[in-house]
């Protein structure tokens, strides 16, 4: 019975062998049959050296030189405006003349009572040469033209803030005063701004204040004006970095004689340090960023053709359309530039570069 049973084991043991043989042989058959992929259609660009002008970039705000809301110091209706919104006007030019009548006559009346006190004390000093009033007659007489002639001073002044004038030169606002309206104090009449030159203020990180200093050129961009560059020059430095940011700012002066430069706008600026630098670079396009690291295929001839190969490198500054490798890749290397996701080391691939990404360290805006 034993040796029956064993038999029988052994044959069923020989089976699924046999079976298990057959369908090996079976797959190994459907894998040979089965189309091989072909190679993946890439883009390429050959790393080259270029020379990059070392830069410190930041993002700031235009502001004018002066500038100011004009309003009046003191209460009254307006009897005319001299100016036009968006007049360039000079310092001192009339602007606006409140009604005054009520003051003049009142400062009119106080100059006739300061006229009659000079007149008195001018008698009572004669009187007292012959001892005709005493001395403290004639220094009440003094007293009284001194109290007079302030109060006539104050009245003058007020009705001088009756005409509201240009502080400074420079280009008004649009204003909504019209004649006839009635200003209270500090009401706003029109906004007066000093646009030549105008002042650009931005921050830099405090590991670069070492690089900067008062009269560096620096080069400012406006998204406004596409690639036009306005100049000027750093004409101050805030002694205190901000703690919370460890930012430093820094304010710099830009030449602005067509007025093109807004307060208010932003803008992109920069200021070129040290000399010029040799870097490999590659577009931005062809460099996959990973938690793990920055990778690039690089294409070389293999037993079948050419074929991609992983390889990591470590990237640098950035300019436009351009990254600075710093390692991990040799000048002249053939390097994939689109067509990566369908990639891994050994995918044999073929090359067009009918289009190519951008690869401009200056890139302009393709929108206008």
């Amino acid at each position: 019975m034993t040796k029956r049973m064993l038999i029988m084991l052994g044959g069923v043991a020989l089976l699924i062998v046999v079976l298990g043989v057959g369908f090996f042989l079976h797959i190994q058959k459907l894998i040979a049959s089965s189309p091989k992929p072909g190679p993946q259609t890439v883009s390429t660009t050959v790393a080259k050296t270029a020379e990059w002008q070392p830069q410190l970039s930041s993002v700031g705000t235009l502001t004018a030189m002066q500038g100011v809301d004009i309003s009046s110091e003191v209460a009254g209706q307006v009897r005319s405006l001299h100016f036009k919104s968006g007049q360039d006007v000079k310092a001192g030019d009339v602007l606006v003349q409140l009604n005054a009548d009520s003051d003049q006559a009142q400062l009119r009346s106080l100059q006739a009572a300061a006229e009659l006190a000079a007149t008195t004390l001018k008698r009572d000093r004669a009187q007292l040469a012959i001892e005709g009033v005493s001395q403290a007659q004639v220094d009440a007489d003094m007293a009284d033209l001194k109290s007079k002639t302030a109060l006539v001073a104050q009245q003058a002044a007020l009705v001088a803030k009756k005409t509201i004038r240009a502080p400074f030169s420079g280009r008004l606002g649009i204003t909504t005063v019209n004649p006839g309206q009635y200003l209270n104090p500090g009401d706003k009449i029109v906004t007066l701004q000093t646009i030549d030159p105008v002042y650009v203020d931005f921050n830099l990180p405090q590991r670069q204040i070492g690089k900067v200093r008062v009269g560096q050129p620096v080069k400012v961009k406006s998204d406004a004006f596409g690639d036009e560059v306005f100049h000027g020059k750093i004409n101050a430095i805030n002694p205190k970095i901000d703690p919370a940011t460890r930012n430093v700012q820094i304010e710099a002066t830009i030449a602005n004689p067509k007025h093109k430069l807004l307060p208010g706008m932003f803008a992109n600026t920069t200021i070129e340090v040290g000399s010029k630098q040799k870097h490999l670079t590659l577009p931005q396009t062809a460099i996959t960023y990973n938690p793990y690291g920055s990778t690039v295929f690089i294409v070389k001839q293999g037993k079948n053709g050419l074929e991609a190969q992983q390889a990591f490198v470590t990237t640098g500054d950035t300019r436009g359309d351009q990254v600075a490798i710093t390692a991990g890749l040799k000048e002249g290397q053939e390097v994939v530039t689109s067509g990566q996701l369908k990639l891994k080391t050994g995918t044999p691939v073929t090359v067009n570069n009918s289009v190519q990404p951008a690869n401009s360290p200056n890139p302009t805006p393709q929108e206008h």
